[in-house]
């Protein structure tokens, strides 16, 4: 199972039997007070800046979120992907469930993006769905619906098959759809790993689309947190997960030497090349 995505000049391939591919996270103001501020001015440099470091870190796809109090998504999206566009050459996903903010980005867009993201409820599916078949995008489907984030692994599982059959009714191939399988904090319930990366393998053999998963929600509220985000996301990454929503200056070199490991990096090239750029930026000794 392959999904392409594209900038004007580059061609980013997410595959079940290929390499993990790298979302940058950072391009998003919740919880960052500086980022909120620049975007509540009007000020894109930070975005930009932001941009160019996690490429220059490795990242593959830079995700993008404007959404801060104050801020209008639907003027401010667009103006964010243009300018982001002038600084890198990475393929975009486009972080907002507003629609016309979807809609107003992706009609500047050049390329192939992902609109991140949709839900099982009915309103997201029927709200979103038809701007990704519109635009010729790909989609992050999370396993969530109307009474919020399923306990147990038959639940989320469901969502996920609904959500990839919604989007065929539209004519949305399956390559399409990207399943994120959620995770939340084990500090509150020790087993909400084991039923996320259970879910993952369950979706990775049933369903066999790509998988991504943002891994800091499950250190929520511990100490020494990287460890344990790094921790999940090798085990989600050996259960299914293609392409991660992580910081990537935290991880990379983790996920490299996973794929290394799981035979997907023939004579450790992409190891090695990673680990030399990450110490030319002066990020590993």
């Amino acid at each position: 199972m392959q999904t392409k995505v594209t900038s004007a000049k580059k061609e980013v391939i997410i595959g079940t039997d290929l390499p993990v591919m790298l979302i940058g996270e950072r391009i998003n103001p919740t919880g960052r007070k500086k980022l909120t501020a620049s975007l509540q001015a009007g000020d894109l440099e930070m975005v930009c800046s932001e941009a160019v470091k996690q490429v220059q870190i490795g990242a593959d796809i830079l995700d993008v979120n404007v959404g801060a109090s104050g801020v209008d998504e639907v003027d401010m999206l667009p103006k964010a992907v243009k300018a982001i566009m002038g600084v890198v050459d990475v393929p975009l996903s486009l972080d907002s469930d507003n629609p016309k903010a979807l809609a107003a980005a992706l009609k500047e867009y050049k390329g192939k993006a992902i609109i991140n993201s949709i839900t099982g409820q009915e309103s997201s599916m029927n709200q979103i769905l038809p701007v990704v078949k519109e635009y010729g995008a790909a989609v992050v489907a999370l396993t969530m619906d109307e009474d919020g984030i399923p306990a147990d692994v038959n639940r989320r599982l469901a969502i996920a098959y609904k959500i990839v059959e919604q989007a065929a009714k539209l004519g949305i191939p399956k390559e399409d759809v990207i399943i994120d399988c959620l995770v939340t904090t084990v500090a509150t319930d020790n087993k909400a790993a084991v039923v996320t990366l259970e879910t993952i393998r369950r979706v990775n053999a049933e369903l066999g689309v790509n998988q991504t998963i943002g891994a800091s929600n499950i250190s929520f509220g511990l100490p020494e947190r990287e460890f344990i985000n790094t921790t999940f996301l090798i085990l989600a990454i050996n259960a299914g997960v293609t392409c991660p929503c992580v910081n990537v200056a935290k991880v990379r070199q983790s996920v490299l030497a996973t794929d290394l490991l799981l035979g997907r990096d023939r004579y450790a090239l992409r190891y090695i090349k990673g680990y030399r750029q990450m110490q030319a930026l002066g990020i590993v000794p």
